[in-house]
């Protein structure tokens, strides 16, 4: 074992790999297995599965807890959300990725729980939310909108108002920021995105430093079958293992594209919080010109999803689920490690031709 305490980066390639043998594999292998034979950690597939050790094992370090990887994002957080009691009060962003708001409506419309959205970026009102909640769900950043949760402040109160704090780390990562460092109970992601980092993996996770947190997580999954593939996960731990080489071309893109979209007579506004790889603004033009440059880009592709290598963008009201506060016009960029010469040109172009 080294004698200092190893670099992020450094744990980021190394954890979660087999140990050391002569004429053993470096990367741990996919196991294609439903049944296990008796005797070792599980003997049934949906109870674990050796491939889903060596992604849990890196992000966990990285983190700073225990992990458990899900089926999809949404699935992560749907177990997280079972753990809720009956009637207790749920508080959540007014802004936040709208699958996570769905469930969260359909909840409260079925009477399970009492949901109370706040701005997140308001500590105090966010504060004096949680003072009978259950659970505080946080974002920061913020989908689409890019706010910014004081986690520290909120998960001390919560935690002196009796309630859970779960933060969803999707859009900073743990290179960025460690919820569990700051005093939250849970993170949160869709390592569909930057984790993973390649667009072709599905997959969730949470990670708790608590036991008993982590054993009533593990039998959610178990119970409601929510558990990943095995291909999936051995996807997402390679993809780790460039996540901080990815994560530094794709950020030092988007700051330099802010700065160039901020100085552009065309651009009403934009939004970036001074990390990650997420861009939010508006043209001048409105959804219409909005809907024309995105569908019309030649490098940028025009996709909903996030935190791969390639650039994507999209306008996010042309989605049903997302909430009336997010402006019509805005489009979410997300920023890639291609040139960022070529983005530029790339997003001028659209912008003379629409705006």
């Amino acid at each position: 074992m080294p004698g200092h305490e190893l670099s992020p980066s450094t744990i980021a390639v190394g954890a979660g790999r087999p140990n050391r043998v002569p004429g053993g594999p470096l990367n741990a292998p996919i196991t294609l297995a439903s049944a296990l034979v008796p005797g070792g950690a599980s003997e049934y597939g949906r109870q674990g599965n050796p491939t889903w050790d060596s992604f849990e094992t890196v992000l966990g370090a990285l983190e700073g807890g225990r992990a458990l990887s899900f089926a999809s994002g949404t699935a992560a957080t749907s177990a997280l959300f079972d753990l809720v009691p009956a009637k207790a009060t749920v508080v959540a962003p007014r802004h936040a990725y709208y699958g996570t708001l769905t469930q969260l409506h359909e909840r409260a419309r079925r009477g399970q729980i009492d949901l109370k959205l706040v701005d997140i970026d308001n500590t105090q009102h966010v504060i004096n939310a949680a003072e009978n909640a259950a659970l505080v769900w946080i974002e920061s950043p913020t989908n689409p909108s890019l706010e910014i949760a004081d986690i520290a402040a909120i998960s001390q109160a919560a935690s002196h108002a009796g309630a859970a704090v779960a933060v969803d780390n999707t859009f900073a990562t743990p290179l960025r920021q460690k919820p569990l460092e700051l005093g939250a109970d849970f993170a949160v992601h869709s390592a569909s995105k930057l984790l993973s980092g390649h667009s072709d993996v599905i997959l969730g996770a949470v990670v708790t430093n608590s036991d008993r947190a982590y054993a009533a997580i593990e039998k959610r999954r178990s119970v409601l079958g929510a558990i990943p593939g095995a291909m999936e996960t051995w996807l997402a731990a390679r993809g780790m293992r460039t996540l901080h080489v990815r994560l530094d071309r794709a950020e030092a893109n988007a700051q330099e594209l802010h700065k160039r979209l901020s100085a552009s007579n065309r651009i009403a506004y934009s939004r970036y919080p001074g990390f990650g790889t997420i861009i939010a603004f508006e043209v001048t033009g409105g959804a219409q010109v909005a809907q024309k440059m995105t569908e019309q880009s030649d490098i940028i592709t025009y996709a909903t999803s996030l935190g791969g290598v390639e650039s994507t963008w999209e306008r996010r009201r042309r989605h049903p689920g997302e909430p009336e506060s997010v402006p019509e016009g805005l489009i979410r960029l997300s920023v890639g490690i291609e040139d960022v010469e070529d983005l530029w040109i790339d997003i001028q172009n659209v912008l003379a031709a629409f705006s």
